[in-house]
């Protein structure tokens, strides 16, 4: 499945898609006034904590998967009706636009890329940005759910001894429980490997190559017949993750409780360390 959008490719086709505007990052709430200083030309602001995520509990965690019932009435707020194209983009990587990507594939639409290398790669080919607020028609899209694999804990948690990988993609110092900003503990699931987002992402802040990817995910044990399944601290760099692999060629189920829900339950054991 297409995976990505080059920004040469969509140079001059704006109006033939849906574009998505999906500026987050963990500790910022200034995504929608950046959108509102200068977006792609006819982008739609989208709002990650409150749209692309339900209700955080800590049984769910911080970003649990909105229900079907409530990304469809989001999408068609964003315009997105039956048979659109929908191109996501942020200003870091894709880091938190795969999430989107992965929700509308997840709600069972087929065309739905990421503009590799977000904003940055947009105005190094020459587009323009424009400031202030798009409010789209409505769109009549309808979802049903289940278009992409999805893990539980338990299943995540089986994963390793099962002959499966279970990728780890929070920073390093995170897996190895040196640090945690956001969660009750510090740590990772046992038998995880720590496979970090960003080093999905080439020094220009695109994906690596489909072959670099290939022999990144191997070397981290992935093979194209093996079980794969990534969790993050809530679901979110994950998808990015899953993005990648994408690319790779490999399908992963993605677990959208992830660490935060692992760590707030305190039955469930935690390793530390490389």
């Amino acid at each position: 499945m297409s995976v990505l959008t080059a920004a040469a490719e969509l140079l001059g086709r704006t109006g033939d898609v849906v574009l998505l505007d999906v500026r987050w990052a963990l500790g910022r709430s200034d995504g929608r006034d950046r959108y509102l200083a200068g977006h792609l030309p006819g982008a739609v602001y989208v709002d990650l904590p409150t749209e692309l995520a339900g209700s955080t509990s800590p049984t769910a965690g911080r970003h649990p998967l909105p229900s079907v019932q409530a990304l469809q009435s989001a999408a068609r707020r964003w315009g997105i009706s039956t048979g659109s194209r929908v191109v996501v983009y942020d200003a870091t990587g894709g880091l938190a636009a795969a999430r989107a990507w992965w929700l509308l594939r997840w709600g069972g639409l087929p065309d739905v890329t990421v503009l590799d290398g977000g904003l940055d790669a947009w105005t190094a080919a020459g587009g323009e940005l424009v400031e202030g607020d798009v409010v789209p028609q409505p769109g009549d899209v309808v979802l049903t759910g289940g278009g992409m694999p999805v893990l539980t804990a338990d299943e995540a948690a089986a994963l390793p001894t099962a002959g499966g990988v279970l990728l780890d993609a929070r920073a390093g110092e995170r897996y190895r429980g040196e640090v945690e900003p956001v969660d009750p503990r510090a740590g990772h699931v046992p038998g995880a490997v720590s496979a970090p987002t960003t080093e999905n992402l080439d020094r220009s802040g695109r994906f690596a190559t489909a072959a670099v990817l290939t022999e990144r995910f191997a070397a981290l044990g992935v093979r194209p017949e093996t079980a794969v399944g990534v969790y993050c601290g809530s679901g979110v760099t994950a998808a990015h993750e899953v993005a990648a692999l994408a690319e790779a060629g490999i399908e992963a189920a993605l677990w959208p409780g992830s660490w935060s829900e692992w760590s707030n339950d305190p039955d469930r054991p935690v390793a530390t360390g490389p």
